[in-house]
């Protein structure tokens, strides 16, 4: 089969921030229907938007690997396999999930749910109980922030300085600049700094385990523990940032769906799956080919770069049926990859989901009719599908 290219004056760039922030839906639509595995010239990358496919990568590491980089821009940056767990490719993956997994346990996750709901419930009291709120700024950013935080051992004080670095590792990793790279670098000073400290004086935090945690001898290195503490920071963040944000969206702009949740909260669960569906908040994560082999039939060369497009594959047709463009909150089962699959699978999935059901929960309890009020700003990005701004009217 002839090479299928997609050059860049016949569609948008996925290097692109606006093209994420604006509406891609319908060329991921025509995509998976016409080309679905085609060459992005742009940016030099094979691009994978149909759900069968991303898991067949996923669950193939020995011929996908994550070690020369998982974004776009790594190709340029350059990484290092030992730098971070998402990076690492088995058997060296296998080990590090090992020595970080029980850490991030369910049982350890579930401890904080009454500490979760109660921040949730201060987050609300301190909103308006009548007219309009910006919801992003009042609960989608402090809540996951705090969470994350606490769960590290890290002080109340600090948790101000954890928004901002969390907001430059995302801006970086669309492109990197020399501010965002001072703030990256202050966080990673920050975490050696607390991380030493924990050595001598642990307490009962999760950077604490980890300092302690040994598989078969093996412990973990301060660079290790860095790098950890940093991808667990942004993404455990950032993910329940947006998934939170997007599912207020998706509610304030379904009123009978709300409505059943708000009189019916067991379908909550259920429902936070449809959210990272309909939204998945990681829009996409790269692998490289590590031999010749054939996808589609297309020839996909060693060395060359997969682009898996999670948010066009939660919306496949072939998986999700006819209504796979619409958001339907029983939908089930619901086999997004919003969290991945396979080897890197999202450690903090208990975490994100656990958040998400209790702030919907308290949520429509107290404003069962919330209402869109403005307009969405969508953050510009081309790894995360956020928004900046999402007002919300509690009535009148």
């Amino acid at each position: 089969m002839p090479k299928i290219v997609n050059d860049a004056a016949s569609r948008p760039a996925l290097t692109d921030s606006a093209f994420h922030a604006g509406d891609p839906y319908p060329h991921y639509r025509e995509w998976r229907r016409d080309s679905p595995l085609f060459w992005d010239e742009h940016g030099e990358f094979w691009v994978v938007t149909r759900h069968a496919d991303i898991v067949a990568m996923s669950s193939d590491p020995q011929r996908f690997c994550s070690k020369k980089g998982i974004l776009p821009a790594d190709v340029e940056r350059g990484v290092a396999e030992h730098t971070s767990i998402i990076f690492m490719d088995p058997p060296r993956h296998r080990g590090f999930r090992k020595l970080v997994q029980p850490g991030l346990a369910m049982r350890r996750i579930a401890d904080l749910e009454p500490w979760i709901r109660q921040m949730t419930r201060e987050l609300l009291n301190e909103m308006p109980s009548e007219g309009s709120v910006e919801f992003v700024e009042a609960l989608a950013i402090p809540l996951p922030i705090w969470v994350i935080a606490r769960l590290l051992g890290i002080p109340a004080k600090d948790h101000e300085k954890f928004r901002v670095w969390s907001d430059a590792a995302i801006e970086a990793a669309t492109k990197i600049t020399s501010d965002n790279a001072i703030l990256l670098a202050e966080m990673i000073n920050y975490l050696a700094v607390y991380i030493e400290r924990r050595r001598s004086d642990p307490g009962n935090d999760l950077i604490s385990a980890l300092v302690g945690a040994d598989v078969d001898g093996q412990q973990l290195h301060d660079q290790e523990l860095v790098m950890f503490c940093l991808t667990l920071l942004v993404a455990g963040n950032e993910t329940t940032r947006n998934l939170l944000s997007a599912g207020a969206l998706a509610l304030s702009t379904h009123p009978t769906e709300r409505r059943a949740l708000a009189a019916d909260p067991s379908g909550i669960p259920v429902a936070v799956e449809e959210m990272l569906r309909w939204e998945s908040p990681i829009v996409s994560f790269m692998r490289t080919a590590t031999q010749d082999l054939e996808l589609r039939g297309q020839k996909i060369r060693a060395g060359e770069r997969l682009l898996m497009v999670y948010a066009a594959a939660n919306r496949d047709e072939e998986v999700f049926g006819e209504d796979a463009e619409s958001f339907v909150p029983t939908r089930h089962p619901n086999p997004h990859l919003t969290f991945g699959i396979g080897e890197h699978f999202c450690l903090g999935a208990n975490l994100a989901r656990l958040e998400a059901r209790i702030c919907f929960e308290e949520l429509l309890s107290r404003h069962p009719d919330f209402e869109l009020c403005g307009e969405p700003q969508r953050l510009q990005s081309t790894l995360v599908r956020g928004l900046t701004e999402l007002p919300l009217s509690f009535g009148s």
